[in-house]
């Protein structure tokens, strides 16, 4: 009686760190997609012979439809990076139902537009081809588990949705990964920053998309265990 009085005030133990871990991890989570998401307004300010625009030419930094997309890309983005983590609050979306809706329909269209111009700005992406063939396959992955996530809803298939909607959103938190790996790519791995902004047009996404993965997966194992 007492062994088990002991193993049941371990597990709950187990389960408050448990809690707790999660909270944290979705604290972190949540700091990250607001300030990054925030970031294209230093756009405004910057100076473009300095940064990614100081690689640009005078010719595209001139053109009005590049820098209309550009610039629809990285606000339009932006905003679904602020706004998407919140969808996928349990308590928030069974409360509040129907602004859930309303904020996946925001979400939905902001990455439609930002997907697409993204696409147009890939073609002209630092870096050549590799790095525009990146830019661009993210692009349409963005756009492609968008638009099966809005469809599988649509046609009220919760499940499909749900799992859809983590594919999304792990391509949306590029914007966060892209900006993780670079350091990484240039002051551990020493690359030169045309190099290390090749590899980044591929592995910000891919990377995220494994990891979406397996947090599929997990979330099946879970509801199948739960069910038995």
């Amino acid at each position: 009686m007492r062994l088990k009085g002991i193993i049941t005030t371990q597990a709950l133990i187990n389960s408050i760190r448990q809690i707790r871990y999660k909270k944290v991890v979705w604290v972190v989570f949540a700091i990250l997609a607001i300030s990054i998401g925030l970031y294209p307004l230093t756009f405004l300010a910057v100076d473009t012979n300095t940064g990614l625009l100081g690689h640009k030419s005078e010719e595209l930094l001139s053109s009005v439809i590049w820098n209309f997309a550009f610039y629809m890309h990285i606000f339009l983005g932006g905003v679904a990076l602020i706004i998407g983590w919140s969808l996928f609050i349990k308590k928030f979306r069974v409360k509040n139902i129907g602004l859930h809706r309303t904020i996946g329909k925001i979400y939905v269209i902001l990455v439609l537009v930002s997907g697409i111009t993204g696409f147009y700005i890939a073609v002209y992406a630092t870096g050549g081809i590799i790095a525009k063939l990146g830019f661009s396959g993210m692009s349409i992955a963005w756009l492609i588990t968008t638009i099966i996530a809005y469809i599988s809803i649509r046609k009220r298939n919760i499940k499909k949705h749900q799992r859809w909607m983590i594919r999304s959103y792990a391509v949306t938190f590029v914007g966060v990964t892209f900006r993780l790996w670079m350091p990484i790519l240039l002051f551990v791995l020493d690359m030169k920053f045309i190099e290390a902004y090749r590899v980044d047009s591929w592995i910000s996404w891919i990377l995220n998309l494994v990891l979406a993965e397996l947090i599929i997966k997990k979330t099946v194992i879970n509801e199948i265990t739960s069910n038995k």
